[in-house]
């Protein structure tokens, strides 16, 4: 553990290094690709630094944050994406670089409702920690719990995390998550409900560069926008394969590109069927559009996206490291108690 921290150390002052380089060098240069040119070695290192990590419980997150960094550097290279304008100073440059975090466009005044709820997703996020620790209910049981506790856990954990950090920036920042259990369609689903920040980096940096191309190449709309989501699909598993190699350290299998092809495909199809003139004499209950959806990307994440992350046995893993990490603490905090008596 005090390697791994030691690990953790260095990677936060060279991240720290290479964004004041970026915020500093690059906005001299004109945007377009002298200037992705002169940010490419920070996006290189970024790719490597996640490799300084053993334990998942720290790879995970700095994994996660460091490509989320190479895709906003990237997209200010062309002026686009949350750097973009360039913040006031490099302590908000910093963090808009380094944190899952963007800047709110229209704030809306807190619902109670959704306070109640994430209120409620903290107590629930509880109780399943506890069934996973204690393993108080089957094990058939807690797998097929994975779905509702890997939502909780990342929306509990990144709403808490934005609220922090609306405090100390003192700017409304995006939710992440926009009730994605309420989703009547896959295009609802992933492009607007499901880790917003991720889909609106992908739609900046993907959807629209490729639908630009595909209409310079005189493809129909319709086409273009086919291949334009498809594309952002595949992009997104790629990125999915890549994290799975730096949390555990095995080689992906492609289950996980696998997944979001599927979707991609899936949801290019919804949007053509609802274009027709049979879907659009058809009505369908809002309840169980969301049945299906929601359904759907259960059956399927149970189908491909679990079974990799089951095998290397990550939960587990972190778990352990979690408790090894406050032990650690309890720890050093006894000891710094003990000097100071």
């Amino acid at each position: 553990m005090e390697e791994e921290l030691n690990s953790l150390v260095k990677v936060g002052i060279t991240t720290i290094m290479s964004v004041s380089y970026c915020y500093f060098l690059p906005p001299r240069i004109k945007s377009g690709i002298f200037r992705l040119v002169s940010i490419l070695p920070v996006c290189v290192l970024f790719l490597v630094l996640p490799l300084f990590f053993s334990f998942p419980l720290f790879s995970s997150p700095a994994s996660i944050l460091l490509i989320l960094a190479d895709h906003k550097l990237i997209l200010f290279s062309f002026d686009q994406g949350p750097l973009f304008p360039l913040p006031s100073n490099i302590f908000l440059f910093t963090c808009f670089t380094c944190f899952p975090i963007q800047r709110q466009k229209n704030p809306k005044p807190q619902d109670l409702f959704l306070t109640w709820m994430f209120a409620f997703k903290v107590a629930l996020l509880g109780a399943l920690l506890h069934f996973y620790y204690f393993k108080t209910l089957p094990t058939i049981l807690l797998l097929g719990l994975y779905p509702p506790f890997l939502y909780v856990l990342l929306e509990v954990s990144l709403t808490l995390f934005r609220i922090l950090l609306t405090i100390i920036l003192k700017c409304n920042l995006e939710p992440h998550f926009k009730q994605p259990y309420l989703a009547t369609s896959l295009q609802d689903f992933w492009g607007s409900r499901w880790n917003l920040l991720v889909s609106s980096s992908l739609r900046a940096g993907v959807y629209t560069p490729v639908r630009r191309v595909c209409q310079r190449l005189m493809c129909s709309d319709d086409s273009a926008m086919f291949i334009s989501v498809l594309a952002t699909f595949i992009v997104s598993g790629v990125f999915h394969e890549v994290l799975f190699f730096y949390i555990t350290g095995e080689m992906p299998t492609g289950e996980l590109t696998l997944f979001f092809v599927l979707h991609g495909v899936c949801t290019v199809v919804e949007v053509a069927v609802k274009r027709t003139a049979f879907a659009q004499r058809l009505v369908v209950r809002q309840m169980l559009s969301r049945l299906l959806t929601v359904g759907f990307v259960i059956v399927t994440t149970w189908w491909l996206f679990f079974p990799p992350w089951i095998r290397s046995n990550v939960t587990e893993k972190c778990f352990n490291e979690g408790l090894l990490l406050i032990d650690f603490i309890r720890l050093y905090a006894n000891y710094f108690i003990e000097l100071t008596k």
